[in-house]
């Protein structure tokens, strides 16, 4: 009994002796620590910074804003937070190094940065606003912006391109393609419509009726509801414009008026296919027509159809200035502006009474039908459902509610009693059970435009 109390004693005794050895260090690291920040505030003190310099500092750095350290060259030389040390109540030389006064010094500190940090951004607030929009424009796109314009489906001015992209617009992407197509201005609505054109829409919006986000690039604007957010599009480099796609169409037999024929002309002296091309591109026409040092502009029509090409050894004479006037054939190039006299679509002003119905089993041609349809009447068509990828292809009635009539008819692959009773009357698209099957097939694997994979045929 008196073996097992005495080890138990000596046990005690260890750990008694180790816990005031840890106990001991423990304080010892603290107190140099303690130490090491004292006389780190200290020598911060003692470099000779007053409360004049710390405020010509203040004032220096209000002019250019926050400083990075990380962005200095010379870690050395980073700039530390100067404050008047005259403004602090200095303690006691024999209290300087107490924990209390080291608590009391760092919450000063603390409260002299606040102070300092909320004035100075109070001070700065709006000029870094106005700053950091202006920067947004000119790094983020090239263009330059003009303003918010109200979009006339009547008399729209921006039609000389459109696309949409319901995920990925921006508006470097738009400015882009107006550019590649030699267009002036760029044109946003919606967050995901972009259209390109050379005249400036005539209506003028308040800069916030331009709200929508770009769906591709968060915190940009995108214009609105029948709203353009505008830009002037940065004119592309000389080996860019080179690459524009100006298409060489043939030799063809001039009409016998060429001013009635195409509208807009122009007489250049020494004129070149470049030249020629830039000055339809302006006047936005698919066509530059050259005969000589004549260059006319315009669209094909049924005076000149562009069906009947001639030898092109015939209009090898062409650049001849004496055969000019009486030239009988032209070269004709395409611009890169489109033809968008079949592409113009818009909703219908007023609702439709008759509220019809492009019905028809998945995969027998519904999507196709409206591509007809659309093109020949010059109006949407709208859709039971919402189709992002039919909406990127510019099938636009797919966002407009399917009840609204603003739309020509509305595709359905209902087939139920009611689905087909809420419809006055309807289109009913009709094809071969196994074909249906076959495009329905590959439209669930690989899109509207794909064909599905071997081994998806082969699987189960």
């Amino acid at each position: 009994m008196a073996k097992a109390f005495f080890s138990l004693q000596k046990f005690l005794r260890r750990t008694q002796f180790l816990l005031f050895f840890l106990t001991a260090a423990y304080l010892m690291a603290g107190s140099l620590l303690l130490l090491q920040r004292t006389r780190l505030v200290i020598q911060q003190g003692s470099r000779g910074t007053s409360a004049n310099q710390a405020l010509l500092v203040s004032d220096g750095m209000a002019g250019v804003g926050i400083v990075d350290p990380r962005m200095l060259p010379n870690p050395r030389h980073r700039p530390r937070l100067l404050v008047g040390m005259d403004a602090l109540q200095e303690p006691a030389l024999d209290q300087r190094h107490s924990p209390r006064w080291l608590v009391s010094r760092n919450s000063e500190l603390r409260q002299l940065r606040r102070r300092w940090f909320h004035r100075f951004i109070s001070d700065q607030e709006p000029m870094q606003t106005v700053g950091f929009k202006a920067m947004k424009h000119t790094a983020e796109h090239r263009g330059t912006y003009v303003g918010c314009f109200s979009d006339d489906s009547r008399e729209k001015t921006l039609k000389g391109a459109v696309f949409y992209d319901l995920r990925k617009m921006t508006i470097s992407h738009c400015q882009e393609a107006c550019a590649e197509r030699a267009y002036t201005y760029a044109g946003l609505a919606y967050g995901a419509e972009c259209y390109c054109g050379n005249k400036l829409p005539a209506t003028a919006s308040k800069p916030e009726e331009c709200n929508s986000e770009c769906k591709g690039e968060k915190g940009s604007v995108c214009g609105g509801v029948n709203r353009l957010s505008v830009y002037r599009v940065e004119e592309l480099q000389e080996g860019a414009r080179q690459r524009r796609n100006v298409i060489y169409r043939g030799c063809f037999r001039a009409p016998e008026n060429l001013t009635d024929t195409f509208p807009a002309s122009l007489i250049q002296p020494n004129l070149t296919v470049e030249m020629c091309s830039e000055f339809c591109s302006k006047k936005e026409f698919p066509l530059a027509v050259i005969r000589g040092w004549e260059c006319y502009c315009g669209y094909p029509t049924g005076r000149f159809s562009l069906h009947d090409g001639t030898d092109g050894l015939l209009c090898s004479r062409m650049h001849n200035a004496s055969a000019a006037a009486k030239g009988k054939y032209c070269l004709v190039y395409q611009t890169p502006v489109q033809d968008t006299r079949c592409t113009d679509r818009k909703f219908l002003t007023t609702k439709s009474k008759v509220f019809v119905a492009l019905s028809s089993f998945p995969g027998a041609g519904n999507t196709w039908a409206r591509h007809l349809i659309e093109h020949a009447t010059g109006y949407y068509t709208g859709s039971y459902y919402f189709d992002g990828a039919l909406y990127n292809k510019g099938f636009k009635g797919e966002k407009d509610h399917w009840r609204s009539r603003r739309t020509i008819c509305v595709k359905t692959h209902e087939s139920g009693k009611t689905e087909i009773e809420m419809f006055d009357s309807a289109i009913l698209l009709i094809r071969n059970p196994y074909k249906s099957l076959m495009a329905e097939f590959n439209r669930k694997y690989a899109g509207h435009l794909g064909y599905a994979t071997d081994r998806t045929w082969k699987s189960k």
